[in-house]
């Protein structure tokens, strides 16, 4: 993957093809070997478009695409490609010599239009990539496409965080508003982008001392895109309706109990999915993640100051954070946990006290989030530049062992392969004894077991490492390959983690030229380019690929990288 480097005032360049390995070979292999094609549907801004352009880069096709000014205009999307007055019949007949044909947003297609490309389907000579967006109407003869199961369909789901991380790490965006970005978001990355270029082109964007990297912290920026999304709520004609859609707006990072609002103003917002009301039923929030800092970034000075809250001291939320975290450290159990108070107070630039800044370092840490771990920790030291928890946790994010004499600094002789006492001295029936006890009998399976444990704990780091272990201890080769692919998926959500575990899922027993191919892969080179850079076919290209995949124990091309770059990526 290419990275860039650029000042604050300098427009994100496009961004790299990321992630959809998987949905990337389902959409090519659906017009291979006598199929008729595939729908792929998602929410507006998810990436379909550019998922099917990389899936047909290089082929010979043809393109449509619906637009609204012309839903009225009959075939308006095929102009291009018919001639006038052409009779449905005839189109059918002149569109059949179309090897593959990509129809994209068929949902703003025309009648006629529509009746086409499913007649191309039934008649099964043209092979057909169609996209459309979920939640709005389209033509019958559109959704009949899957409905009627003339054609598969993929429907696309947002891009994983760790996806999403790795497009945004590498303009410089550092973790904690990575994260930001990508909670309000919400899977649209036409928004997301939008946002990134804003705050570039504004210069909101401010440097991370010592670390290269840039955050964004303060309000939300207005762009048309993310007026766009805040349609539903502009929309709201009942005074009632936008005046408790504001006031939850003012009210966060807390909810607002119900006994303060109305109640059949709050029914007509929740039917509509515009607010949350928690599970006990006492209090309301919006339920968009976006809406509440637009709200508050669109209303003026006056406006503003009438729906704020008298000043509140945030003291005794954080304190009811930090406790809930240390109390999960102290369970072995890190599982997510809501923090909206301390992740608020953050994205509004304020300073966080250092004592829930390095417990939040430490609750990252242990899950494996070391970039998050090591930004919490300099968060704190904005407040308390001497602070000895967040020094600590800054190095410890940075590779060095656990210190003193909790359990997990005896856990840590496990991670390291040696358990020695540490069976007896971790707590009787615990995770960290039950891998204790798998490693010092070399049980494979035990291994594996406690890694799964690990993992639904939060613990994926310590679960990437526990299923490496379990590679070696495998007697079964198809077991360690299991093994592996576990660890190396597990790893890639470890945000750069390299232990001395991990270090080891090398390669395998692969031949020179599929070290070169995979070596390549890994770097971000498509099949294609692989072939151009080697002087090889890319059906050569793609059948090393699938050797050393079935050697390696892995289909993912994304995890490569973890196979191949261990030695650069930060320590743990």
């Amino acid at each position: 993957m290419r990275t860039y480097e650029q000042d604050a005032t300098t427009p994100v360049p496009p961004w790299p093809f990321t992630g959809r390995d998987e949905e990337l070979e389902l959409v090519r292999g659906a017009w291979a070997a006598g199929r008729h094609g595939i729908v792929v549907t998602g929410p507006a801004g998810h990436g379909k478009t550019r998922l099917i352009a990389e899936a047909v880069r290089g082929t010979d096709h043809a393109r449509v695409t619906g637009t609204p000014e012309a839903r009225d205009l009959p075939f308006a999307a095929f102009a291009h490609l018919l001639p006038d007055g052409v009779s449905p019949q005839r189109a059918v007949q002149i569109l059949s010599g179309v090897r593959l044909l990509v129809v994209d947003d068929a949902h703003l297609l025309d009648e006629a239009s529509a009746a086409l490309v499913h007649q191309l389907a039934v008649h099964g000579r043209t092979r057909l990539v169609v996209a459309a967006v979920d939640g709005v109407p389209a033509p019958g003869a559109v959704s009949r496409l899957w409905t009627g199961e003339l054609l598969p369909r993929l429907a696309l789901a947002p891009l994983p965080f760790e996806d999403v991380a790795q497009l945004l790490t590498a303009t410089g965006l550092e973790t904690l508003t990575v994260r930001r970005l990508y909670a309000v978001c919400r899977g649209d990355l036409r928004l997301l982008r939008d946002l990134v270029t804003t705050l570039c082109v504004d210069g909101r964007l401010t440097p991370v001392a010592g670390t290269g990297e840039r955050a964004w912290r303060g309000a939300l920026p207005l762009t048309p895109a993310v007026r766009g999304r805040l349609a539903p709520v502009l929309e709201r004609s009942a005074v009632a309706e936008r005046e408790t859609l504001e006031r939850l707006a003012f009210a966060e990072p807390l909810p607002l109990p119900l006994d303060d609002l109305d109640l059949d103003v709050l029914e007509r917002l929740e039917t509509d999915g515009l607010i949350h009301v928690d599970d006990q039923g006492g209090a309301v929030a919006l339920a968009d993640p976006l809406h509440g800092p637009a709200l508050r970034a669109g209303a003026g000075r006056l406006r503003a100051r009438r729906l704020t809250r008298a000043p509140r001291d945030v003291g005794p939320d954080l304190e009811s954070e930090q406790r809930a975290l240390v109390g999960a450290i102290e369970r072995l159990d890190v599982r997510a946990v809501p923090t909206p108070v301390g992740e608020w107070v953050v994205a509004e630039g304020a300073r966080v006290p250092a004592g829930y800044a390095a417990v939040r370092a430490r609750f990252a840490r242990l899950r494996g989030e070391l970039r998050d771990a090591a930004a919490w920790a300099r968060e704190g030291l904005r407040s308390a530049p001497g602070d000895s928890g967040c020094r600590t946790e800054l190095r410890l994010a940075d590779g060095e062992l656990n210190e003193g004499d909790d359990v997990y600094a005896r856990y840590d002789s496990v991670r390291l392969g040696e358990p020695g006492r540490s069976v007896r001295e971790l707590p009787a029936g615990s995770v960290f004894a039950q891998h204790a006890e798998a490693l010092t009998l070399g049980d494979g399976g035990g291994l594996d077991r406690a890694a799964e444990e690990l993992r639904e704990r939060g613990f994926l780091l310590f679960a990437a490492e526990a299923h490496a272990q379990a590679v070696r201890a495998h007697r079964d080769p198809r077991a360690a390959r299991r093994s592996r692919t576990r660890a190396v998926a597990l790893a890639r959500r470890c945000q750069g983690a390299r232990t001395p575990v991990l270090a080891g899922l090398v390669l395998g027993e692969l031949t020179a030229r599929q070290r070169q191919i995979v070596t390549l892969a890994a770097a971000g080179l498509s099949n294609r380019e692989i072939a151009e850079r080697l002087t090889l076919s890319v059906r050569t290209v793609g059948n090393h690929l699938y050797s050393a995949y079935t050697r390696l124990g892995t289909g993912d091309r994304g995890a490569l990288p973890w196979l191949v770059e261990l030695p650069q990526c930060a320590s743990a």
